[in-house]
């Protein structure tokens, strides 16, 4: 079953029009997450919205959104207001021009969506849409609005389907000459490039995301487990960088390096064990085994112990 959709509206180039829907292309409800406890009691904590000078709780239906004039100054607006200045692109993704992908500096992309077809009408329109962009090896550039701001969105075919990629507006995006400003003019030498060179030569693949496994996320797996088996893990040493005195040196050994680094397979097969997500690797609960997968328990179970709950 898909997610709720973030938007739905229609899609048109000139007088071609369709509906679509546009999904999240990306997820994080597979990662570990954490709530906030009180060590004395082992409750959650709880946030209210409170008036900062009464110290009374606000009920939803009194709060409003204001903009800051002044140190004690707002300007209230209501949302019925807000929705008063409804723009076309709130209902409408109009494709305003088409562009080369390489022309898109990635630090202006925000995250990636799918647009499909709303309903069963309008896959004619769409699949027009799509093939006319992907013959013409071009992006299509339009606007809609989404978490009340409206944003430029890219749309470039996938498959069957198209990837809008939400992008951020020009001020939106730092200028990178205020950073850079400060670094160093250093010399480098043509034989430290070449040895560079090998460096990446003997690392370089195929991007395969598969073959990279969350490792932060693992060992979070593993802390819970063995808390809940009345374990305890032992915090390993930091990693310390070497001094770097002499680059040529370092280069140099960098490519002497023999250390075996693990095969793109076993990888892989590493990370089948996390394929469904990170939560697959965690004890089961009492009394929810059957709403999640979970992988077997370790001999000595948490079962038997009282659980606190909040």
């Amino acid at each position: 079953m898909l997610p709720r959709a973030n938007w739905k509206g229609f899609l048109r180039l000139s007088l071609v029009t369709c509906p679509v829907a546009l999904y999240p292309a990306t997820s994080e409800s597979e990662k570990i997450t954490f709530n906030q406890i009180n060590r004395e009691t082992g409750h959650r904590i709880k946030y209210l919205k409170v008036d900062a000078e009464t110290g009374d709780e606000v009920p939803a239906e009194d709060i409003v959104k204001g903009f800051k004039i002044d140190t004690d100054s707002y300007v209230t607006v209501e949302p019925e207001e807000i929705e008063r200045i409804e723009i076309e692109s709130s209902r409408t993704i109009e494709i305003d021009e088409f562009v080369d992908r390489a022309d898109i500096d990635q630090r202006y992309v925000i995250r990636p969506y799918y647009l499909v077809p709303d309903g069963k009408m309008g896959h004619d329109a769409y699949a027009v849409i799509r093939e006319t962009i992907r013959s013409m090896n071009k992006v299509a550039i339009g606007r809609l609005v989404l978490t009340s701001r409206e944003h430029m969105i890219a749309l470039e075919p996938l498959k069957k389907g198209l990837m809008g990629l939400l992008l951020r507006y020009s001020y939106e995006v730092r200028d990178e000459d205020d950073y850079f400003a400060g670094i160093k003019d250093a010399k480098v030498t043509k034989e430290m490039v070449d040895l560079a060179k090998h460096i990446v030569t003997q690392k370089s693949g195929v991007f395969d995301p598969e073959k990279f496994e969350d490792r932060y996320e693992a060992a979070l797996t593993d802390l819970i487990n063995a808390k809940r088996t009345g374990k305890t893990i032992k915090a390993k040493p930091r990693p310390s960088g070497e001094n770097v005195i002499d680059l040529m040196d370092a280069l140099k050994k960098s490519i002497a390096d023999k250390r075996a680094t693990p095969p793109a397979s076993a990888k892989r097969k590493r990370r089948k064990k996390t394929a469904s997500g990170q939560k697959e690797m965690l004890l089961p609960i009492s009394g929810q085994g059957a709403a999640k997968k979970f992988t077997k328990a370790p001999a000595k179970s948490a079962s038997g112990r009282k659980r606190k709950t909040a």
